[in-house]
């Protein structure tokens, strides 16, 4: 058995994130009394909208906090690793539920259009989009490499767009009354926020699921592992992401002679170091065998 572990993982500013948790908590009640007062649903969308980046960024820092502190136990052999993808699973999914929820409700003010308070829809509009620019520009860095912090990311700069909509529509209804534009703007802010969080949602989700990582061609990697001269044949592979950092392999790999324990020790690390030279895979799990009568399919049919 033999494993090979890098961890290069930048840490996130935990700082940052708290940050972006308060400065969010009062757009949102602001925004929340602000759209019941002007009558706006657009401005409420918002601010449910807001209210979902507090959600998801308390997630994401607990998550984070999780990921970075906890280690692996008897009982947790991963440690907490997997929060952050959790994380990024639940952030993405309520993003979709309140897309559909608003969409719905922007629908049925279309047909029942009301005045708008325009003056305040454009004040918290506008601070809306200051607040949440500032957090985007905090969580920039962090989101390039970390899925949950992505999703967190998506989040804030969805609203920050969001918000410059909601401003253009307060703009628009204050010097031309154009009141169900109030709706209009709400089911694009619905669709925005579905196209958005669905790529997240697919990705997160399919972790959970140990699906393989979608850019590794596995017969490419069975074909370098087989180009080793001792080796027959490998199978019983499986190829997992532990989070959006860590990938692991597991498979039985078949020798054409008797070898030492010494000698697969030797070519072990050759096959670790193929793994993760070319296809960046950073553990993996080897059981050699030699002449076992067991089924040598690559994928074990269960």
């Amino acid at each position: 058995m033999g494993h090979h572990h890098t961890h290069q993982h930048g840490q996130l500013s935990g700082n940052r994130l708290l940050f972006s948790i308060v400065l969010n908590i009062i757009i949102t009640a602001s925004q929340v009394i602000g759209g019941i007062i002007s009558g706006s649903l657009a401005l409420i969308s918002d601010a449910v909208h807001n209210l979902s980046d507090v959600i998801s960024l308390i997630i994401s820092y607990v998550a984070n906090i999780l990921s970075n502190k906890k280690k692996q136990t008897l009982h947790q052999t991963f440690g907490f690793k997997r929060a952050e993808i959790i994380a990024a699973f639940i952030n993405s999914s309520t993003l979709i539920i309140i897309a559909v929820f608003l969409a719905i409700e922007a629908v049925k003010r279309l047909n029942d259009p009301r005045e708008i308070a325009s003056d305040l829809v454009i004040w918290l509009a506008f601070i809306a989009i200051l607040g949440n620019g500032l957090s985007v520009l905090l969580l920039k860095k962090d989101a390039n490499h970390n899925l949950n912090m992505k999703s967190a990311y998506l989040h804030l700069i969805t609203d920050m767009l969001t918000s410059v909509a909601v401003l253009i529509g307060g703009l628009l209804m204050k010097y031309y009354q154009i009141y169900w534009l109030d709706a209009i703007l709400t089911i694009i802010i619905s669709i925005y926020l579905l196209f958005m969080s669905w790529s997240i949602f697919i990705d997160s989700l399919k972790i959970l699921m140990l699906f393989a990582p979608k850019h590794l061609e596995i017969e490419a990697i069975q074909k370098e592992i087989i180009s080793v001269p001792e080796i027959d044949n490998i199978h019983h592979v499986h190829i997992w992401q532990l989070n959006d950092h860590d990938v692991h392999f597991e498979a039985h790999i078949e020798f054409n002679k008797d070898i030492k324990l010494s000698d697969f020790d030797q070519i072990c690390s050759k096959v670790e170091l193929i793994l993760f030279e070319k296809f960046h895979i950073n553990h993996s799990n080897l059981q050699p065998e030699f002449e076992r009568d067991d089924h040598k399919d690559f994928i074990i049919q269960d």
